[in-house]
């Protein structure tokens, strides 16, 4: 038998009960849930230089624990050198258990090694129950060595759920222990 990871049965076991109670779902399966995950970076100085977007890469499958992929650009843009195709970032989807685990390393580990931490604006809501932050410094994360990092990059992290309103999203996440700011 595997070991679920704690964030899922925390869910399973407290949140479920304590949202339906709160919002009077008539079923558990109508209960909102966190969906995906997705971590990206923006690296815009990868037109100049390629291996910004190798590092970063690695840098960022070590963070979330699986391999990233790169995104590149649409569209031709002659003011930054940019041409179609090339690449200018780095992006995760993560979904189930490592979903979990990610969260759950992001809220006990990375915030508190955050420098002046004092909680993350809930103005990041979508209107449609989705959640959007940013992270100034990818080095918060034990998994970075910061010896090795040649370059402190930022990242966007999408916490997308199953909820219908901003508020049913902002009691799941504050369920969760996400430390909003007050």
């Amino acid at each position: 038998m595997s070991v679920q990871p704690r964030f899922k049965e925390m869910y399973r076991s407290e949140i479920v009960s304590a949202l339906k109670e709160k919002f009077g779902y008539k079923s558990v399966m109508s209960v909102p849930k966190i969906q995906k995950i997705i971590v990206s970076q923006g690296i815009g100085d990868a037109v100049g230089d390629k291996k910004l977007i190798d590092s970063a890469l690695g840098d960022v499958s070590l963070i979330t624990g699986q391999r990233a992929v790169a995104t590149n650009s649409k569209k031709d843009i002659s003011n930054f050198k940019l041409r179609k195709g090339m690449p200018i970032g780095t992006k995760v989807t993560l979904r189930g258990d490592k979903m979990y685990e990610f969260l759950d390393r992001l809220l006990s580990i990375a915030f508190p090694r955050t420098r002046d931490f004092r909680g993350v604006s809930a103005k990041g809501f979508d209107g449609r129950g989705n959640f959007n932050m940013g992270v100034k410094e990818h080095i918060i994360f034990p998994e970075i060595d910061i010896d090795k990092v040649n370059r402190i990059m930022g990242m966007d992290i999408t916490f997308v759920t199953s909820a219908e309103t901003d508020e049913e999203a902002k009691a799941l996440l504050d369920a969760f222990g996400f430390p909003f700011a007050k």
